[in-house]
């Protein structure tokens, strides 16, 4: 049992059962307040509340609420008047429907709030009721009055207990007509490679590990005053500037959430048409060692061949010097015996 001041009591109408509870806030703020003072002085400033017509200030005792009319006119409303109004909500979380949570736009949603069973006798419909909603995967709309006004609510089961979401009814949320760019713009496929890389690279998120940073930053700056000492300073803003090239950003953030979240950098595949023409494909280490080797093989080949060609024509070179030398050679001797047997 929550040991919180409820706001409400009542009981949930399901059907013909009736279960006893207890309304109490589900959420609190922990936003840091400050006070209005004056800067000459250092002291508060305060809100009278003065009647315009006596010109006097009033106690809290003293304020009711009226209605104003469109002539000026202010009606009186009591709280004895908005008790009789003719509402099975007045003091009832009546429940009018039961539809899958995906129907429930989360635009409507508001504030929320625990229903604590009112005692022992609600226990068993109240378990009921909740099991009931588990076994179904669904929510259950209701309709209630709080703070002097009907309202339209979801319940939905949060651990052992039921949850209602205050909801806001249809014609109070605005159509988004207007908001979304008027200008023609294609998203080719690679941008939505890279935007989905960067969606998968962010992952998924433990929502107890995110903190509100603001708060401790002014937190901290609280306590240097306190202490009398020089607030820290705040660090150097990100430059910011129009995104030009929005496969680079897309990049860019790729690499930078790997880097965040401790990651080897990102090896962001470059698209096609971004490479570069001279760029050559890399081959896996075996083939580079092959090509090397067969490079080699056949420079080694082309070198014996060459070496062979050159052997050959010094051959030829030498067997043709030796045969003009014997045919030199043999010259002279025919000449000689020709002159011998002229004599």
């Amino acid at each position: 049992m929550l040991h919180v001041r409820s706001i409400w009591n009542g009981a949930i109408s399901f059907g013909l059962v009736s279960i006893p509870i207890k309304l109490v806030n589900a959420t609190e703020s922990h936003s840091i307040s400050f006070r209005q003072i004056h800067t000459e002085d250092g002291g508060r400033i305060r809100y009278r509340k003065v009647c315009e017509l006596e010109e006097r200030e009033v106690s809290q005792a003293e304020i009711g609420k009226g209605y104003e009319d469109a002539d000026g006119t202010i009606i009186p409303i009591t709280d004895e008047d908005l008790a009789h109004l003719p509402l099975p909500t007045a003091r009832t979380i009546e429940i009018v429907a039961f539809v899958p949570a995906d129907r429930i736009d989360p635009l409507q949603m508001d504030a929320a709030y625990y229903l604590a069973a009112g005692g022992a006798p609600a226990a068993k419909p109240y378990t009921l009721l909740r099991e009931a909603l588990k076994r179904s995967h669904k929510v259950a709309i209701a309709k209630y009055a709080l703070r002097g006004r009907e309202r339209l609510g979801m319940l939905r089961v949060v651990g052992d207990a039921i949850a209602m979401h205050g909801l806001l009814w249809p014609d109070e949320v605005r159509a988004p007509e207007g908001v979304a760019p008027d200008t023609s713009v294609t998203v080719r496929d690679k941008e939505l490679d890279l935007a989905d890389a960067l969606m998968d690279t962010l992952g998924e998120v433990d929502l107890d590990d995110l903190h509100d940073e603001y708060r401790e930053a002014v937190e901290e700056v609280i306590a240097a005053k306190a202490a009398g000492e020089a607030p820290p300073e705040a660090p150097e803003p990100a430059t910011g500037g129009k995104v030009l090239d929005l496969m680079a950003a897309l990049e860019n953030s790729v690499r930078a959430a790997k880097e965040s979240r401790g990651e080897e950098p990102a090896e962001v595949t470059h698209l096609p048409q971004r490479r570069s023409s001279r760029a050559q494909p890399k081959e896996p280490a075996g083939k580079k060692s092959t090509a090397k080797k067969t490079t080699a093989a056949k420079k080694t080949t082309a070198a014996k061949k060459t070496t062979a060609k050159k052997t050959s024509a010094t051959k030829s070179t030498s067997k043709s010097t030796t045969k003009s030398t014997a045919s030199a050679k043999k010259t002279p001797a025919k000449k000689t015996t020709a002159r011998k047997r002229s004599a």
